[in-house]
């Protein structure tokens, strides 16, 4: 992981005991050189929003092509699926900035923000 989340990820690993078989490695995988010359499993959130944002499906494949076992090596998420639905809403095509919520945000009043808008 490139993000500050390693760090986390790391407290994870060390607080259920897996120092001795997870290791995690900040860095930008294109330039990482791991301890090991192949691993079981990658774990990436490739996807971003609606498996449409972040570009991260070429490092993954990166990855997966340098790193992963060959044989019986693992990606999570291994799949993903966008389903799409065609719908009408004539309540928002009505009012598309949202006057109702504008008027009350958590109790403010924030109605100046709409006009803005």
């Amino acid at each position: 992981d490139y993000s500050d989340m390693v760090h986390t990820a790391r407290e994870i690993v060390r607080c259920n005991g897996f120092e001795d078989q997870i290791t995690v490695i900040q860095g930008e995988i294109e330039n990482v050189t791991l301890p090991v010359e192949t691993v079981d499993v990658i774990i990436s959130e490739w996807m971003g929003y609606c498996l449409l944002y972040e570009g991260m499906l070429t490092s993954v494949l990166s990855a997966r092509d340098r790193f992963l076992c060959k044989k019986g090596g693992v990606m999570i998420p291994d799949k993903a699926t966008i389903h799409a639905m065609a719908c009408d809403d004539f309540l928002f095509m009505e009012d598309p900035i949202g006057k109702p919520f504008w008027d009350n945000v958590y109790g403010f009043n924030m109605s100046c923000v709409r006009a803005k808008m």
